[in-house]
C-alpha cells in the first residue's frame, strides 16, 4: 500500500511538472486525474485575458505610450472591453476570397468533403461544413493570415492557435450561445472567434446576430447549466436544447441586451469574444445565400477542451501534454 501511494505522489508530480512545461496557469493541474473534462474540474484561476482583467484600461494607455500598439489598436480594444466584439472593414481582399471559394465549390463538387448535402429544398446551397480547412489548404492560408492573426494576438494578449473552421452557403439559423460552452479553455476565456464574408449579407439570407456586452456575463457552462456529469455522452444535443438555450436566452433577456445584426459587406470580419452571445437570424429567402467563414482561435499554452462534451481539444496532439500543432 505504502508502495502505491508512493507512486500515486511521484506520478502526480511528474504530472505537474508535465503541465508546467507545455502550459501557462498559475495553478497547475494534474491532467490525468480529471476524469471528465469540465469547467467546474478546474482551479478558479485568477489569471485572465488582459482585455478582461480590471486594469485593461490602464494597461492600453502603458502600450500606446511605449509604441507596443498605435492609436486604432488602442481604439479597438477599448471598443472591444465594453462591446465584446470588433469589427474589421474590408480586411481581407477580394481576390482572396474569390480564390479561396473557388477552392471550396471544387472540393465540394469532387466530394472531397464528403456527400453534398443542401440547405434549401432547391438544392442550390450546400449545408455548411465543418472544417473545411483540414481538405482545402486555401481555406488554411486564409485561416492562418498574417491580418487576421495579428488581430487574435492583439485581442488575446497571447500568439493564437487556429483550430475549428465552419464554412457554408447559407445562414446557420443556430439559436443564440457563447462559444466557451463548445471549445474551453484553462484559464477561462482564451478563445477568440470571426466571421468572414466573402459576399455582402442581406437582412432576407439570415445574418449572424449577436449581443453587445453580453460577453460581461457570468460564463454559463455544463454545470450553470443544469447538466449533470456524462450527461451529454449518455443523451447527446437533446440536452443543450433542453437546458443550456433557454438559460442562455432568458440571461439575455433578463438583463436587456440588444440584439445587433452583422449586415457585412464583403471582405469585412467581425471577431467576438469567447463569451459574447451570438447566432443566426432566421433566413427570409431560403435561396438567398450568406457566405461565410467562420474560425476559432485557443491561445497557445492553454488546455483547450469541450466543455459540453467534457473532452480534450484535438490540439492536444500525441496525449495531453504535446504542443500545439495544426
Amino acid at each position: 500500500m505504502r508502495f502505491l501511494a508512493l507512486r500515486r505522489t511521484f506520478g502526480r508530480a511528474a504530472n505537474l511538472a508535465r503541465f508546467k512545461k507545455y502550459y501557462d496557469a498559475d495553478i497547475p493541474v494534474d491532467l490525468k486525474s480529471i476524469a471528465e473534462f469540465r469547467n467546474e474540474y478546474f482551479p478558479k484561476h485568477p489569471l485572465s485575458c488582459w482585455l478582461d482583467l480590471p486594469s485593461a484600461q490602464t494597461e492600453i494607455d502603458r502600450r500606446l505610450r511605449s509604441g507596443e500598439i498605435d492609436d486604432i489598436q488602442a481604439g479597438a480594444c477599448r471598443f472591444w472591453i465594453e462591446n465584446g466584439y470588433l469589427v474589421v472593414p474590408g480586411l481581407i481582399d477580394h481576390a482572396t476570397l474569390d480564390a479561396t471559394w473557388a477552392a471550396y465549390e471544387k472540393a465540394l463538387e469532387d466530394g472531397v468533403l464528403g456527400p453534398r448535402t443542401y440547405a434549401n429544398a432547391a438544392q442550390t446551397l450546400d449545408d455548411r461544413k465543418l472544417d473545411p480547412h483540414l481538405s482545402i489548404p486555401l481555406i488554411r492560408q486564409l485561416q492562418h493570415h498574417p491580418k487576421v492573426l495579428a488581430w487574435t494576438d492583439l485581442l488575446l494578449g497571447r500568439k493564437t492557435a487556429p483550430f475549428q473552421t465552419i464554412m457554408g452557403h447559407a445562414g446557420s439559423e443556430q439559436a443564440a450561445h457563447s462559444d466557451a460552452i463548445h471549445m474551453t479553455t484553462y484559464p477561462l476565456g482564451y478563445l477568440v472567434a470571426n466571421w468572414i464574408a466573402f459576399e455582402d449579407v442581406k437582412t432576407e439570407s439570415g445574418p449572424l446576430e449577436y449581443y453587445p456586452g453580453s460577453h460581461k456575463l457570468p460564463y454559463l457552462l455544463s454545470a450553470e447549466a443544469g447538466l449533470a456529469p456524462y450527461e451529454f455522452k449518455r443523451n447527446g444535443y437533446s440536452v443543450y436544447s433542453q437546458h443550456y438555450e433557454p438559460a442562455i436566452d432568458k440571461a439575455c433577456k433578463d438583463l436587456g441586451f440588444e440584439k445587433h445584426r452583422f449586415l457585412a459587406r464583403k471582405g469585412d470580419v467581425l471577431f467576438w469574444h469567447a463569451n459574447l452571445v451570438h447566432g443566426g437570424a432566421g433566413r427570409i429567402d431560403k435561396n438567398m445565400s450568406r457566405k461565410a467563414l467562420v474560425c476559432h482561435f485557443f491561445a497557445e499554452r492553454t488546455v483547450t477542451y469541450h466543455d459540453l462534451s467534457g473532452n480534450p481539444s484535438r490540439l492536444h496532439k500525441n496525449g495531453l501534454y504535446a504542443p500545439m500543432v495544426i
